[in-house]
């Protein structure tokens, strides 16, 4: 899978330009697991800054920030329950996938968009091919980093 990042900037005269453009390399974690790391601000409301978040190290989440991902989930991915200290906005872009929660589960599929307000999760492919979800983590107010253990 290729993801293309373009990001816009402005120039000396104030006027709007395309700052980068580039694929975006994957990255891998546990097994049936991989995300692309799309953009990420360290507070809020954001500050526009010239460094490329792409770069940084991060976990789920991060305190008082944002993160921007696109996951890829395998058919049998390793189990990971978590819980974030943000609200979630997620919409699923291909394939289908299980979330499931403490006392229930529920079943996502193309074009269904999920808001996930800090609950206990796990994600579980259990149909035939990846599925590809973007997902957007605003941080919660008191909320810390986490990471993917």
């Amino acid at each position: 899978m290729k993801i293309r990042r373009v990001v816009t900037d402005h120039n000396e005269k104030g006027q709007s330009v395309v700052k980068w453009d580039s694929e975006i390399k994957s990255k891998t974690g546990r097994t049936g697991f991989s995300f692309f790391q799309i953009w990420a601000t360290k507070e809020l409301p954001v500050q526009l800054i010239d460094e490329d978040p792409g770069t940084w190290k991060i976990g789920t989440t991060i305190a008082n920030g944002s993160v921007f991902r696109i996951v890829k989930y395998e058919p049998g991915v390793t189990e990971r329950w978590h819980q974030t200290d943000s609200i979630d906005y997620a919409i699923v872009l291909s394939g289908e996938i299980f979330m499931q929660l403490d006392e229930e589960e529920v079943h996502l599929t193309a074009g269904n968009v999920l808001v996930q307000r800090g609950t206990v999760h796990n994600w579980e492919n259990r149909g035939t091919e990846p599925c590809i979800i973007a997902f957007i983590l605003i941080a919660a107010e008191g909320g810390e980093s986490t990471g993917w253990e």
